[in-house]
């Protein structure tokens, strides 16, 4: 079974899009990297614009810039030249009191590995970001929505891959924020984990309306996005959105 994405309707044989925000936008942004006597550029004039609420896929092989254009995105890397405006203000010309601000209380991350501090409980990993946000969720409600509120005093030891994966997802939107990077979420998870990891993103995305990006090789992972961005060399070479979202039960890959 197939749903209609709810960001855009079709028209005739086009999909025209419902009135959205526009929540980032990428102007001619470039990354360059310089190591001794060799110079790679990472990032080459990238345009991007993300809408609020939206689900974006990217990918694309080793290389193509995928984890430097999010790194970007999230304020832990800085261009080498172009802009990068988040709700109209240009994060490029900002400070890095102004950055620290944004990274704490605007963007929540998931990388490939979870991260946790063996030590803490799930909730006291989560409480970890809690202390530091304005406006955070309970830990215990963070967990209750990625379905481990049963799980609150156990260590990343007693808890599955999956299970310390979507401990990182609860960590990550505690604080409640706007924007959900996530960096080969699934890399590190067999099939059937890594589905509930992508149906857990999913959830977070509709019931919070948090726009979310996901780095991938795996290409299955694509139709359950609104928009699926490809890069190759440093540059976005495709940018496509679904007519119809494949629930992430449905994935085959």
């Amino acid at each position: 079974m197939t749903y209609p994405s709810e960001r855009h309707r079709e028209s005739g044989n086009s999909v025209v899009l419902s009135s959205v925000s526009t929540l980032f936008q990428m102007r001619g942004v470039t990354k360059t990297y310089v190591m001794g006597e060799v110079t790679v550029q990472a990032l080459k004039a990238v345009d991007l614009e993300l809408t609020a609420g939206e689900f974006v896929v990217l990918l694309g092989p080793s290389g193509s810039g995928k984890s430097t254009l999010l790194n970007i995105l999230g304020g832990l890397d800085v261009p080498t030249s172009g802009q990068v405006i988040f709700q109209g203000q240009d994060l490029t010309a900002a400070g890095d009191r102004v950055l620290t601000r944004f990274r704490r209380q605007s963007v929540g991350f998931v990388f490939q590995f979870y991260n946790l501090i063996p030590s803490l409980t799930a909730r006291e990993n989560v409480a970890l970001v809690t202390d530091i946000a304005p406006q955070p969720m309970h830990p215990r409600e963070a967990l209750e929505r990625v379905h481990l509120g049963h799980r609150l005093d156990h260590f990343p030891a007693q808890l599955s891959g999956g299970e310390q994966q979507r401990v990182a997802i609860a960590r990550a939107i505690a604080k409640r924020p706007q924007v959900l990077l996530c960096d080969e979420p699934t890399g590190a998870l067999d099939f059937q984990t890594g589905k509930l990891v992508l149906e857990t993103l999913a959830e977070v995305n509709h019931e919070l309306g948090t726009t979310t990006a996901v780095i991938t090789h795996n290409a299955g992972i694509a139709a359950m996005a609104d928009r699926v961005l490809t890069m190759r060399s440093g540059a976005i070479t495709t940018d496509k959105r679904n007519e119809y979202k494949v629930s992430p039960a449905e994935l085959e890959w």
